[in-house]
């Protein structure tokens, strides 16, 4: 009997993310910085330290919740000596359950992150930032999770806890972000409202973005806030905040693939350039300031672990 025939697999789809061309990495994380840095991100989490969170009920715990008289079918090990001694009635000690931390980092992988004329790219902060609180996210028994956005649908690492949560992290990052032109303003939008989906837990919320072209962020970020401890971290660089008087350049816009033409040698070129990046960088400031969401800034040049440490304690 001749075998039925059989059918090809199909090809895996291409990824959309690829690793930056000019990548530097993140640079150096020292361990004993980072440690150092855990028992602030707990704080800032509203704490990520066992029994500094609770969840709704009674449970194993070391948080008194509530005593009172011993009734048929409770758990004998619960019988407070003291309270039974005083009032000679047996009392039982019913405690708020723990529950660990998820932290959910909202990454930015499109095209602008991979940008950079100083020290590194934005996608190298970025990375070494994700990295760096996914490290401090799992200690404790706490959990990750990682959300990329800006290479078309936002793409989920789901929660994970201990070391196979960093090294799924850690891969998820190592692909990269989007090529040129993927135009998508709505893209954090987006991202910041699927997460509020799936992080049905309290938790702290990481968003690391440089914020360029997205619209309509503001209103799920606010959502966010109202149930998580949520912390922006803008990364930026020193060439989008001024332009040296360097003469005629031609620049293309890595979202939308436009070409532009400038002459840097005219003062009032420079000067316009300049006020329009900080009118937009107020703009983020503001918003983030009305949301009360905590606002890190950093940029490709210098140390930017050693100013998002200063920045968190």
């Amino acid at each position: 009997m001749a075998d039925a025939p059989r059918t090809a697999a199909p090809a895996p789809a291409p990824s959309p993310l690829r690793p930056p061309a000019a990548r530097q990495g993140p640079g150096p994380l020292p361990h004993g910085l980072i440690a150092g840095l855990d028992l602030v991100i707990a704080r800032r989490a509203a704490g990520a330290l066992p029994g500094d969170r609770s969840a709704a009920g009674l449970g194993a715990g070391t948080e008194l919740a509530q005593l009172r008289p011993y009734e048929v079918g409770d758990d004998v090990r619960q019988i407070d000596p003291a309270a039974t001694a005083r009032t000679g009635v047996p009392h039982v000690r019913l405690h708020v359950p723990e529950r660990t931390l998820t932290t959910w980092i909202v990454v930015d992988a499109s095209p602008s992150m991979a940008f950079g004329t100083a020290d590194r790219l934005k996608w190298d902060v970025a990375e070494g930032a994700a990295q760096v609180l996914g490290r401090l996210a799992v200690r404790r028994a706490g959990r990750v999770a990682l959300m990329t956005f800006g290479a078309g649908r936002p793409r989920l690492v789901p929660p994970r806890a201990s070391k196979p949560g960093v090294i799924a992290l850690r891969r998820a990052l190592a692909e990269g972000c989007a090529p040129d032109g993927r135009p998508d303003r709505h893209a954090l939008a987006d991202a910041l409202r699927r997460t509020g989906k799936v992080a049905t837990q309290a938790g702290l919320v990481v968003l690391i973005s440089d914020f360029r072209d997205q619209d309509d962020w503001t209103r799920p970020l606010g959502a966010l806030r109202a149930r998580h401890s949520v912390m922006a971290i803008e990364v930026g660089d020193p060439r989008e905040a001024s332009i040296p008087a360097v003469g005629r350049l031609s620049l293309v816009d890595p979202e939308s693939g436009a070409r532009v033409e400038v002459d840097t040698s005219r003062r009032q070129v420079r000067e316009r350039f300049a006020a329009l990046e900080a009118e937009r960088r107020a703009l983020i400031a503001r918003e983030l300031r009305r949301l009360e969401v905590e606002h890190v800034t950093l940029s490709t040049e210098g140390d930017w672990l050693q100013v998002l440490g200063r920045r968190l304690r």
